[in-house]
């Protein structure tokens, strides 16, 4: 997933969301893997029953972060930018976005220094105007979410899932749009309330151990955690998607497909509307997968759906399907495909058709679905002078209706 953490130009404070970091010790090694369970306590001040034992115990075991040499982990301290910044260059292996920035206030010989170019590479971290970063400025909690969303690109789909929290009014304007995607995608963890955001309190030890964990598991990376402090935990499994509910959808490919009145086709569309419950709490994110088929119905052919892929990477069976689509187009011999097809997506069948008809090999150069069209429709079709096809438009013809309710995790 591409990563540009872009920070919106403004005042010094817009300029820095997301930037700063916290006082976490020392990183050893990256890449986080599969999460495991945890058996035993590994720091004398983090029993098995603190709030944030989970989140510190799984990120420690994978060497994102480390205790002090006493045995301790110390999950009350402060934060500061610059250990902030060792922690994200360990959980995160991401591609670079931006060039690296000369930070006036960290000299190369500064302990965090690679940290801190890293993580500003990646997009998860920049600086202040002037080109100065102040690592040892303790970062707010707000500031901590900001940066793992806009740094992981993700946006909301509703800004009012910020309306979940209590203290709702006091999130600065600039952090409004980013933690509400922040918390639809579950980054958020409060203790002791989980109602409650403090959003311009200073981030401690354990609450960024809990956002970068939490972080980790919205792109699968570490297993996910039960806790009551993980904001939308407590609801996943009340929301469901209503039979008869619609989906937007959207074909990035093209704006045409074609294929053969009884042709079979795999094919996968975008959700292009996020869907809410009456809470506007998210069910389906914008830009969840729905993997289906093309399949004939009628005298015409119907996308039926068979798994949807939240954008976590949640997968779940679904029944839903399109209207039947009957528009037809007439290819007839001696065209190109030129004329007609510049630019479809077409099926296997109807591309063989097609090209056997035209007589325009060209056509092998359009995007082709896998496949099938029955042997009598081929044999009827090849040595005639014209072939009849469907004609589909994604975003008109492919808007799916939800047959069986679904139960999902609102988010």
């Amino acid at each position: 997933m591409s990563n540009s953490l872009r920070l919106k130009s403004g005042t010094a404070l817009m300029v820095a969301l997301g930037l700063t970091m916290g006082a976490f010790a020392p990183v050893i090694t990256a890449a986080p893997v599969i999460a495991q369970t945890q058996t035993q306590t590994q720091f004398a001040d983090v029993p098995s029953g603190h709030w944030a034992y989970q989140f510190i115990n799984s990120l420690a075991t994978r060497e994102v972060i480390a205790g002090f040499p006493d045995g301790t982990f110390r999950p009350d301290e402060p934060v500061t930018r610059a250990q902030y910044a060792a922690m994200v260059r360990q959980a995160f292996s991401q591609s670079s976005v931006r060039s690296a920035t000369t930070f006036v206030d960290v000299p190369t010989n500064y302990w965090a220094a690679a940290a801190i170019r890293e993580a500003d590479m990646m997009g998860f971290l920049s600086g202040y105007p002037g080109n100065i970063f102040q690592p040892d400025q303790n970062i707010p909690r707000a500031q901590v979410l900001v940066s793992l969303a806009n740094g992981l690109n993700y946006t909301a789909s509703n800004s009012g899932s910020i309306n979940v929290y209590q203290d709702a009014a006091s999130i600065p304007d600039y952090a409004v749009a980013s933690l509400a995607a922040a918390t639809e995608r579950r980054l958020v963890v409060n203790y002791p309330n989980v109602q409650v955001l403090r959003p311009n309190q200073t981030a401690t030890r354990a609450d960024v151990a809990a956002f970068i964990y939490q972080a980790l598991a919205s792109q699968n990376q570490v297993a996910t955690v039960n806790s009551p402090y993980i904001v939308g935990q407590q609801v996943a499994a009340q929301a469901s998607l209503q039979a008869g509910t619609t989906l937007t959808m959207s074909y990035a490919e093209s704006d045409k497909i074609v294929v053969l009145p009884d042709e079979t086709a795999p094919l996968t569309l975008t959700v292009a509307q996020a869907i809410t419950d009456s809470a506007g709490r998210v069910l389906v994110p914008a830009g969840s997968q729905v993997v289906g088929e093309l399949r004939p119905s009628g005298s015409g052919s119907q996308f039926v759906a068979q798994e949807l892929v939240l954008t976590g990477g949640q997968r779940l069976a679904i029944s839903a399907t399109s209207q039947t689509v009957t528009t037809t187009e007439t290819i007839r011999r001696g065209a190109t495909f030129g004329e007609t097809l510049a630019g479809a997506v077409l099926g296997s069948g109807a591309a063989a058709a097609i090209s056997r008809t035209t007589g325009d090999q060209s056509v092998g150069t359009l995007e082709v679905l896998a496949g099938t069209a029955t042997g009598a429709t081929l044999a009827r079709i090849f040595g005639r002078d014209r072939v009849e096809v469907i004609a589909i438009n994604p975003s008109q013809d492919l808007t799916l209706t939800v047959n069986e309710a679904l139960v999902l995790s609102a988010r």
